[in-house]
């Protein structure tokens, strides 16, 4: 060895005994848990008022497993797939070059963002059929223009008879849901970049299809997660659907027993066990799409084999 290196191999130093700071609260914070968590899980071993053998009965009845289905799961189903559909469709409108298209957008998402959706489901519910018995649908002011009253109309709409079923609540929890999903709908739309469209457009594609295969695929990834968080909500929402009213939803349902039975804390908690069900159920699945559509965006989702040869090949030492 010459002298050079030992005197490099001198000037290293030693090997460090570092030893980790310690963090003595830490340890304490974790025994409040654990405290708190056992207190908590002895009262409801203990406490004979929750009456977990009821709770386990009440989510077993018939009434409560139509109204977890009939209400609360189509309900959901339904007014996702309507807010979503819809929203897109707005946020399209609200990127639009043309203004016409802009202000209608910009004034339907005003709208229903401005009015609780409880508010909105009595009205459907009470409101529309006092306004509109049968709504006539053909040419506004027939009547008054042409001296005719039924020639130019298309068909008719008998109002009472949807005015306190699933359809209108439906319809009322879509059309709010469409104007959230119409902004969350734009924020991933102008995430992606400008360069997509551009070479898209170079390729020769409509702008339709390059909204379809190009725009749309690379905003999921930002859409996804917020449009989770709105399903979950919205199973949440259901529970307003007695404003219509539907009595064929979970909380009416529940409720119901609840009032029956005068046995109202272990009626709620079957309810709330159910709702703890299904949301956790859409969490899971939102958590795959997230991972599904987040595929290409950074290495996070990269396995550490995969991570050490991608470093590798930049390095110029993997194969």
């Amino acid at each position: 060895m010459s002298q050079a290196d030992q005197a490099v191999t001198g000037d290293r130093p030693g090997e460090i005994d570092a030893r980790p700071v310690p963090h003595p609260l830490r340890w304490v914070a974790i025994a409040i848990i654990v405290l708190l968590v056992a207190m908590m899980i002895s009262s409801f071993v203990t406490n004979a008022q929750w009456n977990w053998g009821f709770v386990g009965t009440v989510m077993n009845y018939k009434p409560v497993l139509q109204g977890l289905v009939q209400g609360t799961i189509v309900g959901t189903l339904g007014a996702m797939v309507l807010g979503v559909g819809l929203g897109i469709i707005l946020a399209i409108m609200r990127l639009s070059e043309n203004p016409v298209l802009r202000g209608v957008s910009f004034v339907y998402t005003w709208f229903f963002r401005a009015i609780p959706r409880l508010v909105l489901l009595v009205m459907m519910g009470s409101g529309i059929a006092v306004l509109y018995p049968k709504l006539d649908i053909g040419f506004p002011f027939a009547q008054q223009i042409f001296g005719v009253d039924n020639a130019l109309m298309v068909g008719s709409i008998d109002v009472n008879k949807l005015s306190n079923g699933i359809i209108v609540g439906i319809l009322g929890l879509g059309l709010s849901e469409a104007a959230y999903m119409a902004e969350i709908a734009r924020a991933g739309i102008q995430s992606v970049d400008r360069g997509q469209t551009e070479a898209a457009q170079a390729l020769g594609m409509s702008p339709g299809k390059t909204m379809r295969r190009v725009v749309l695929p690379q905003a999921m990834r930002v859409i996804v997660p917020p449009t989770g968080n709105e399903t979950i909500a919205m199973v949440k929402d259901t529970s307003l659907l007695s404003a219509v009213p539907v009595t064929m939803e979970l909380w009416y349902q529940v409720s119901t027993v609840g009032n029956q039975t005068y046995k109202i804390v272990p009626a709620y908690v079957a309810g709330f066990v159910w709702y703890l069900i299904v949301c956790s159920v859409l969490m899971v699945g939102q958590a795959w799409l997230e991972r599904r559509f987040g595929r290409g965006f950074g290495n996070s989702n990269l396995s550490a084999s995969q991570r050490t040869k991608f470093l590798g090949m930049i390095g110029g030492g993997g194969k």
